[in-house]
């Protein structure tokens, strides 16, 4: 049971969490792994804030008095994260591009879940909660499990509150590599898409693009075009306006032009030829965040170097 709810099962809302949604309240205070729970009670009225019914996108306000019902006040023994250790030695050797007291900048290897759950043990943040000692570290933001690069993340709520506010403010900016397949044309430009998520496809849950969805911005730079062994393909930057899930992935399939090594997106065809000149895995690279210090205010930025695996398909450098 989290330390702020009572014997009554009673949550009740400190500042750090004053405007946040009860949905991310709940799932900082109890966990992710009954975050399906958590949503249903919500929506059939069994989680209510100061008695009245709510829905998971409501904000809360500091001094709210939120009743959980008591499948929700006590931990469940299954839903604890058992970090294996070799993700924890793994975590131990991944570089670390800034510390400080309220933040934690990494280079992500690819490969590597952000979050336990769905079928994995633990992930990056548990294992960097287990071996740091850092209880209160949290997600500023996601990458895919097979997306490399800069990933940052906080060390208290108050640090995570500014991020977030950066976050959906679009004062932070961050630039993608990725090679895909052929290229695009005009070599500059702006991809624009209504993206929906948790749609199945041939029994697979996919994001689409669909009236209903989010309108998802995204920015392009052609900034290189090869070609091996008869396959064409191309070196392209991108910058995001907003952080929908698969975002970079599933755009760049409507444009015909899929990242190389997405088996998810991607044609079946340019898989089995990427794979035929050497390549392994998705070649999608978070390599520069910019953003303003939560606390100091001070602009910082940080670049990750490609991952070796890239140069089995890149030219040399001259």
């Amino acid at each position: 049971m989290a330390s702020n709810i009572t014997e009554s099962g009673v949550l009740i809302i400190d500042a750090d969490e004053d405007g946040s949604r009860l949905d991310r309240v709940l799932v900082r205070q109890l966990g992710t792994g009954r975050r399906s729970l958590m949503l249903r009670l919500i929506r059939k009225g069994n989680v209510r804030i100061n008695k009245k019914r709510c829905k998971p996108e409501t904000r809360v306000v500091a001094g709210d008095a939120i009743y959980l019902p008591m499948s929700l006040r006590e931990a469940d023994e299954q839903e604890r994260v058992s970090v294996p250790l070799s993700l924890l030695h793994r975590v131990a050797s991944m570089p670390v591009l800034y510390e400080d007291e309220w933040l934690l900048v990494v280079d992500k290897p690819a490969g590597m879940v952000v979050h336990g759950g769905s079928g994995h043990e633990g992930g990056l943040i548990e294992a960097l909660k287990e071996s740091r000692g850092l209880s209160e570290l949290r997600l500023a933001h996601r990458l895919d499990r097979d997306t490399s690069g800069v990933l940052l993340m906080a060390k208290n709520l108050a640090s995570l509150r500014h991020l977030a506010d950066s976050f959906r403010q679009r004062d932070m900016q961050k630039t993608y590599f990725a090679l895909i397949s052929k290229t695009l044309y005009p070599y500059a430009g702006r991809m624009r898409s209504k993206l929906s998520k948790g749609v199945m496809r041939g029994g697979e849950r996919m994001v689409v693009d669909a009236d209903d969805g989010k309108e998802s911005i995204t920015d392009y730079q052609v900034m290189m075009m090869l070609g091996k062994e008869g396959f064409d393909f191309s070196l392209i930057a991108l910058h995001p306006h907003s952080g929908r899930t698969h975002q970079l992935r599933v755009q760049l399939q409507n444009e015909g032009h899929a990242i190389l090594g997405d088996g998810k997106y991607g044609a079946k065809e340019e898989l089995t030829a990427y794979k035929a000149i050497g390549g392994k895995g998705l070649m999608l690279h978070a390599w520069r965040l910019r953003f303003d210090h939560p606390m100091s205010g001070k602009l910082m930025e940080f670049k990750a170097a490609w991952p070796a695996s890239w140069h089995r398909i890149l030219p040399p450098r001259s």
